[in-house]
């Protein structure tokens, strides 16, 4: 997929696309748009299928929603 590897606190991204969003949710977690997001969650779907999307996120409402970042 020509992703570039990028690192970020420390974290290393897949691609420069998720690090930007990984900046994108910290500024806005910074800002008290969103409570906090996570990296990487792992769920257990049906039939056992294991789904990780990039990020977790939960806004001020409390709606949480999972992000995968596409190029």
């Amino acid at each position: 997929y020509r992703n570039v590897k990028t690192t970020v606190d420390g974290i290393t991204f897949d691609s420069k696309a998720e690090a930007d969003r990984y900046c994108e949710l910290k500024m806005l977690q910074a800002a008290g748009k969103i409570d906090g997001f996570g990296i990487q969650p792992s769920f257990v779907l049906a039939d056992g299928v294991r789904y990780r999307p990039d990020f977790i996120v939960c806004d001020r409402n409390g709606h949480v929603w999972v992000e995968d970042v596409k190029g």
